[in-house]
């Protein structure tokens, strides 16, 4: 009973660290996709046309949810596992005691919940320049749940790798953002040459976007079963290196 409280308790506490700045952490990834979707929709929207019939603007909206969605989510664990080791009060977790287990569900968990708002925020200020269809909203639901775990475990072993912002910024800028810009989010790959197309296939990100676009329209690149299978063997793999990484207390037990 007390493992069940205690999990609970730090989900609470992370969960309630990133919303009493939620202006910075919810607030200023919803502006920044809006202001993707104004410049490229603008731009694109009376030139390009995906799937055939689908406008530019309508195709966008679900790439640029799911990319503030994954962003949000590993910025979320990975923030907050850092600032706790450099400013010190990790020590205030550590002498609780929770398992391994309970710091993988409370992190992981109040990341899931940050990537969802987040979402949801910029869906719903960009509905208002695209009207969405829903043609298989339970694989919206799968993917988005997916997706922010990945990122939210992903976020939660960089935090305990990193000792310093330089080395997490290291990991945001050269790993995170790269694949998630080169996923799928402003373009269909169809539209790539043959050789980049195989290429896009390998990067795990572009499976969590065109899964979740497939939600939208019934249609994608790639098959949402071959995706969902995809992700969801990525996110235990992670998970499982990430549960090991909390077990035997890496860079965070001396």
């Amino acid at each position: 009973m007390m493992a069940v409280t205690g999990w609970r308790a730090l989900l609470y506490k992370e969960t309630l660290r990133f919303w009493k700045v939620g202006f910075q952490t919810v607030g200023a990834p919803v502006l920044t996709a809006l202001l993707y979707l104004m410049v490229f929709g603008h731009v694109l929207e009376d030139h390009v046309k995906v799937y055939g019939t689908v406008g530019y603007t309508a195709f966008l909206v679900p790439g640029l949810v799911m990319m503030s969605v994954l962003q949000n989510a590993f910025a979320n664990s990975s923030s907050s596992i850092i600032q706790s080791k450099i400013m010190g009060n990790l020590v205030f977790v550590l002498l609780t005691p929770l398992s391994h287990w309970g710091w993988f569900f409370a992190y992981v968990g109040s990341s899931v919940i940050r990537g969802l708002a987040v979402g949801l925020g910029v869906f719903v200020v960009t509905v208002l320049f695209a009207q969405p269809s829903f043609a298989a909203p339970v694989w919206i639901l799968v993917f988005a749940l997916l997706g922010s775990a990945m990122l939210g475990t992903l976020g939660l072993i960089a935090g305990l790798w990193a000792e310093k912002f330089d080395q997490m910024a290291v990991f945001q800028n050269f790993l995170i953002m790269p694949m998630t810009f080169l996923s799928g989010v402003f373009y269909s790959i169809g539209s790539l040459p043959h050789f980049w197309q195989k290429v896009s296939h390998l990067n795990p990100f572009f499976y969590m976007i065109d899964g979740f676009r497939y939600g939208f329209f019934g249609v994608s690149d790639a098959s949402p079963w071959l995706s969902f299978g995809i992700v969801g063997t990525a996110w235990l793999v992670v998970s499982a290196i990430a549960i090991h990484l909390l077990r035997i207390g890496y860079k965070i037990r001396g």
